[in-house]
């Protein structure tokens, strides 16, 4: 009788060890899964915020995560997002570094019956996503436009001013939206001569800069005052992301702007990178446009959670994202223009950065 119950007690142990084991891999909870998450590269102050915040997320949540950074290599990407189907992921979520070239594994990823959802930057040419999770991307360019038509007082007529345009990756397709909505607010004052553009560089092809290369926009900057500003002041630069505007920035720098003598041109920008920032709090840097990361990580997790649950997850835009397969219904966060006069207010009361990060007293 002890034998049989000593036997009763240990089958007893083992499958509570067992359950508990179960427990530790899956966090108890039939609803929990495995995301991929594919971000571009960690080059980016704001993509290492991104994945980090995502993965906090997920995991406070009980998910199993597995981000990779692909270096803004496409082949990288599309290998590491080749892995996530090998190891059996539920979900990918995907920044991706060209968005017309992952139809492929995404299809490989459907056939494996593993969801796929853009995160900020769409995916061309597939019909395989379940939902893109964003900001309103025309929004920020209108913001940047609009800046630099208050800081010139164009408003009231006042100008001509010379002005640089620079533009985004062109194999981003979010680089075009950011465009189309700051020369909404510009063009006119370009048709009217109120902003001249002495290169004649008007159009994405012309000022497009490759996977938001920093050093390539101070290079294009370099050339474009060689050329055309050596007796000419450049009043203000329209520079669509804080990875451009610090390359612009020490171009600038290089040939004399900064001084108080010669103060730097209105330069717009994006993402809130805390480098940028301190470059506002320095007063070289004037604008960037803030994104908040937590808040599209926290829309993107709420997203999978509906996938994995079968229902459908909340979207505010089903027009205007349309990939070349179909409408992707697009979840749109509100971008918010951030300069010296609202920094504090903005990403340091909201406890995106700190007084000491950013070099406030």
């Amino acid at each position: 009788m002890k034998k049989a119950l000593t036997y009763l007690l240990l089958f007893v142990l083992v499958i509570s060890l067992s359950a508990c084991n179960l427990e530790e891999t899956t966090g108890g909870s039939e609803s929990q899964g495995y995301v991929g998450i594919a971000m571009p590269t960690k080059s980016a102050e704001r993509w290492v915020a991104d994945g980090n915040n995502m993965v906090k997320l997920f995991e406070e949540k009980g998910f199993k995560t597995d981000l990779q950074y692909a270096e803004d290599v496409v082949e990288n990407q599309i290998a590491q997002i080749e892995n996530m189907i090998t190891k059996g992921v539920d979900v990918i979520v995907i920044a991706s570094v060209d968005g017309n070239t992952l139809t492929d594994v995404i299809s490989k990823a459907h056939d494996q019956g593993i969801r796929v959802i853009a995160y900020d930057r769409l995916i061309r040419n597939t019909e395989h996503l379940s939902y893109y999770a964003t900001f309103d991307n025309f929004q920020v360019g209108v913001l940047q436009g609009s800046y630099i038509e208050e800081k010139l007082g164009l408003k009231e007529g006042k100008g001509p001013f010379n002005i640089e345009l620079f533009g985004g990756s062109p194999d981003d397709n979010n680089a075009y939206f950011f465009f189309d909505g700051a020369m909404s607010v510009l063009q006119p004052y370009i048709d009217s001569g109120q902003l001249v553009i002495r290169s004649k560089q008007n159009s994405m092809s012309q000022i497009a800069t490759l996977r938001w290369d920093g050093a390539e926009a101070q290079k294009r900057m370099d050339n474009l005052i060689s050329a055309h500003y050596s007796n000419e002041r450049i009043d203000a630069i329209l520079a669509p992301a804080d990875s451009l505007s610090l390359g612009i920035i020490s171009s600038l720098k290089g040939v004399g702007y900064g001084s108080s003598n010669n103060p730097m041109p209105v330069i717009t920008g994006q993402d809130a990178e805390l480098s940028s920032i301190k470059s506002i709090v320095r007063g070289e840097q004037t604008q960037t446009v803030f994104k908040d990361t937590r808040q599209l990580a926290e829309r993107t997790v709420a997203m999978v959670e509906s996938v994995l649950s079968g229902t459908e997850a909340e979207v505010n835009d089903t027009e205007s994202y349309d990939n070349g397969k179909m409408v992707v219904p697009s979840y749109l966060l509100e971008p918010v223009s951030v300069d010296a006069t609202n920094l504090e207010e903005v990403v340091i009361d909201s406890g995106y950065y700190t007084k000491d990060e950013v070099g406030l007293e």
